[in-house]
């Protein structure tokens, strides 16, 4: 059994050095929040980020030197990727996001741009867009899959079918664009063969990286009205350790682990509440895939 590729190890074998990620907010809105699609978003989607989409790139530079400073507490780098997390980044005027884009990437201490946004919303003129930065700096993109299950993305409000997904997953490829998918563990009603099928289909389409995330409910987010009027079993950390431990064996050696569970809002988290230790979860994956190790080394 391997030691997965994390981001760490992947981006210091890459440029040499610690590279740290920067979470920036260029003011992006998202088609199933605006009205375009729906106006809640994804069920699991909170209202943090939602801003001014033409946001100056002075405040980009402004939460940039705050992330920067912020981030020096815990790492020493000099080397960052500005990534773009909030809602839906390749929305909106692509004019201006080349703009904002190019005005990042500039910068000498960046090496990288990542940037989240929706498998529907990579029309021609954002993959012309894509292209050209691909030619400029180190790009992926962060594709927010979850499942491959159409029950499960109904449930979780979409917006768009997988048959949609995995016609525009085909153009990045095409144009030799890096992506990551996000998959989350413990929709409702799905089984864990399910959620390894979703883990199968990934390791097809071999992508640059994999975030994987328990499901959690937060009260600020629609799915905490929906678990209230009809509640539902959500996974227990042990069966969350055992599926990513399991889609970690799956999936390809160079696929890069970008993240293997996600960030709970401590003030917000309704349940598990597992899920708000983030460095307990970590410990017990990594000590469940050693222990793997050696019950593989004693069975040969």
């Amino acid at each position: 059994m391997r030691r997965f590729l994390d981001f760490n190890t992947f981006f210091k074998g890459k440029f040499g050095e610690k590279i740290v990620k920067l979470s920036l907010d260029g003011g992006a809105t998202c088609p199933n929040r605006d009205g375009t699609i729906s106006r809640s978003g994804c069920i699991f989607c909170s209202e943090r980020g939602s801003g001014d989409f033409l946001s100056p790139f002075s405040k980009i530079d402004m939460q940039m030197e705050a992330q920067k400073n912020l981030l020096s507490k815990k790492w020493k780098a000099e080397k960052y990727i500005a990534y773009f997390q909030n809602f839906t980044n390749t929305y909106g005027d692509v004019k201006h996001l080349k703009k904002l884009y190019e005005h990042i990437i500039a910068r000498d201490e960046i090496v990288g741009l990542s940037i989240a946004t929706r498998a529907d919303c990579l029309d021609d003129e954002v993959m012309e867009m894509l292209v050209d930065l691909n030619d400029k700096t180190f790009l992926f993109l962060e594709i927010g899959m979850q499942s491959i299950h159409e029950k499960s993305i109904e449930f979780i409000k979409r917006g768009y079918s997988h048959a949609v997904f995995d016609e525009n997953i085909k153009k990045l490829q095409e144009n030799n664009i890096r992506y990551l998918v996000h998959i989350i563990f413990g929709l409702p009603e799905e089984t864990r063969k399910d959620m390894l099928a979703t883990v199968k289909y990934t390791a097809q389409l071999h992508p640059f990286g994999v975030k994987f995330h328990s499901l959690y409910i937060q009260n600020d987010a629609p799915l905490y009205q929906y678990y209230k009027d009809h509640p539902f079993e959500l996974l227990s950390k042990e069966e969350y350790v055992q599926l990513v431990c399991d889609a970690i064996e799956i999936l390809p050696d160079d696929v890069v682990i970008h993240r293997v569970t996600g960030d709970a809002d401590r003030k917000k988290l309704i349940a598990p509440l597992w899920s708000a230790d983030k460095l307990s979860v970590i410990s017990s994956i990594d000590r469940e895939l050693k222990d793997r190790q050696l019950r593989n080394l004693k069975g040969q």
